[in-house]
């Protein structure tokens, strides 16, 4: 693979990203601020500074100890990208399939499934994917430069 065509794939997995959210949580006269899953959320750190085994590694850490329902489906989403970036475009899918299977109308995952089917020549499933992202979130950015 090139360097533009390198540089392309981790800018599009990039902004296909799920960021895990940072909470303050607040007790009597004690505030903590911080992510409320270190692992998520530095995984999703390590992937967007293109780094794809670290991300991997924390965020598989964070799913584990996922709290509730969207921080594990934001986790499995930020594996298929992260194993996108790997180039392992079948267990990118493993993940984003387990994502939708949760959550049909995950958007940012049938992206990111959309993407790793282009980059393994299934194009009619690529289009159904994206078809069904733009409907769901039809301002994305994300899925317009997938599609491109």
């Amino acid at each position: 693979m090139n360097k533009v065509t390198t540089q392309w794939l981790t800018c599009l997995v990039v902004a296909c990203l799920c960021v895990a959210p940072t909470v303050a949580l607040a007790q009597a006269s004690k505030t903590v601020l911080g992510p409320t899953n270190p692992d998520l959320y530095y995984g999703a750190e390590a992937l967007l500074a293109g780094d794809g085994e670290e991300g991997v590694r924390l965020t598989l850490l964070g799913v584990k100890r996922a709290a509730n329902a969207r921080d594990r489906r934001t986790g499995l989403s930020n594996l298929c990208a992260g194993y996108i970036m790997l180039e392992q475009y079948n267990t990118a899918l493993s993940y984003c399939d387990e994502v939708l299977a949760e959550h049909d109308a995950h958007w940012r995952a049938l992206s990111n499934r959309a993407l790793a089917y282009l980059k393994l020549g299934r194009l009619e499933e690529a289009e159904r994917d994206l078809d069904l992202a733009e409907a769901i979130s039809p301002n994305s950015r994300t899925v317009k430069i997938v599609r491109s």
